[in-house]
């Protein structure tokens, strides 16, 4: 009998997931079945892996500084001309080029034209060193964490791939990013969840604080946005993002507001689970607490996660905008022009929305611990049955 309820009971916690996993993927590679709409013409244009084999002509000055282009011989390992030596140019500029050296690996940008080969150095080929990065920061989660490790690393690629192969594509059919954005973080927070705590009262309230806080996040911003104006169309990519307002119908005022649901999650999620696990905590230490002493516990614990993670997505998009306040540092630009200005209107909406968010989650989460947790508790302290 034993073995039969541990049966159901792991058919429960893992069948039933892996179903509905299974069914999300189908729907996800044919939602990526579809062909996109070509901007620009890329036809015989590719971009391939190189070794720099020597420096033709350099373009380093006496002063260190480069100016102009290099001339370099690059050996192409991939593409039609895979095993040749091309030459072909590096510009000096800082978005594409590369200072090259003889060995270094680089990306090609090539483009064929009947027996004609234009070439040119796009970028070092940095590639392999991400993935590596990637890697090692997967081992250390995985061995310092252990099987918790683990598990938030399933999270982390499950998040990623609902993010490039979930939201973009049904963004980019039309559909309103800002829902699409609540559906992925509400998907996202329940896969994470669950791996993390499994079938547990302790997954469902982290899971509906971290959604309440996210929703709460977009809805100021929103509200925000109208008051002063602010919104997707204010963005710096307003010119390429009206050429597929045109081409696709894509919602571009929405991109701004789904952009900070997605940000703001990890926090959100950090703060509901921190919260549940210690309440949870709280009850199994105590099982006599009244729901009055779980809540001002619940709340005393938020409130010291307020004081820090509060400040996390503020300094996050003030991080991201540090060039921009440099730049107006260094021209010695006046309050009202600075204060007015979108990119920091943008950045001070984003930071603030996302930290109301994470504020407001707090109580929410503390409340939905406090009725989902005692529902366990059969009596309180003075034996009356809570509710």
């Amino acid at each position: 009998m034993n073995r039969k309820k541990q049966f159901r009971q792991a058919g429960i916690r893992w069948g039933i997931p892996a179903l509905l996993i299974f069914i999300f993927i189908i729907f996800t590679v044919q939602l990526n079945q579809g062909s996109k709409i070509e901007l620009i013409s890329r036809a015989g244009q590719t971009f391939e892996k190189g070794i720099v084999t020597k420096i033709l002509e350099d373009n380093l000055q006496d002063d260190g500084m480069r100016v102009g282009q290099q001339t370099v011989l690059v050996r192409m390992l991939s593409g039609s001309h895979k095993g040749e030596a091309l030459q072909t140019t590096s510009s000096a500029g800082f978005l594409f080029g590369a200072a090259c050296r003889p060995g270094m690996r680089v990306i090609v940008m090539q483009s064929v034209a009947g027996d004609a080969v234009v070439t040119s150095v796009y970028a070092q080929d940095r590639g392999m060193m991400i993935w590596i990065f990637g890697a090692l920061y997967l081992g250390a989660l995985c061995l310092i964490g252990g099987k918790k490790g683990l598990k938030g690393a399933l999270g982390l690629a499950f998040t990623f791939f609902t993010v490039i192969f979930l939201d973009l594509p049904l963004i980019y059919r039309g559909y309103s990013p800002f829902m699409v954005a609540v559906g992925v973080c509400c998907i996202t927070t329940l896969v994470t969840m669950y791996l993390i705590g499994g079938p547990t009262a302790k997954t469902a309230v982290a899971t509906l604080g971290t959604v309440a806080g996210v929703i709460i996040a977009g809805v100021t911003a929103r509200i925000f946005g109208m008051l002063t104006g602010l919104s997707g169309w204010n963005v710096s990519d307003i010119e390429n993002l009206v050429t597929l307002w045109d081409t696709n119908g894509i919602q571009v005022g929405e991109l701004l507001f789904s952009g900070l649901l997605i940000s703001s999650l990890g926090a959100t999620m950090d703060v509901a689970m921190s919260i549940a696990s210690a309440m949870q905590e709280i009850v199994h230490q105590n099982r006599e607490i009244t729901a009055g002493e779980l809540w001002k516990a619940g709340m005393r614990v938020g409130r010291d996660m307020m004081g820090t993670d509060s400040n996390t997505l503020i300094l996050a998009f003030a991080g991201g905008s540090i060039s921009t306040l440099v730049l107006d540092y260094a021209y010695d630009l006046p309050y009202l022009q600075i204060i007015n200005s979108n990119n920091i209107g943008l950045s001070i909406m984003q930071g603030l929305s996302g930290s109301f968010g994470i504020v407001l989650s707090v109580p929410v989460t503390v409340l939905l611990a406090t009725l989902l947790y005692l529902k366990k508790v059969p009596q309180n302290r003075a034996g009356a049955h809570l509710v």
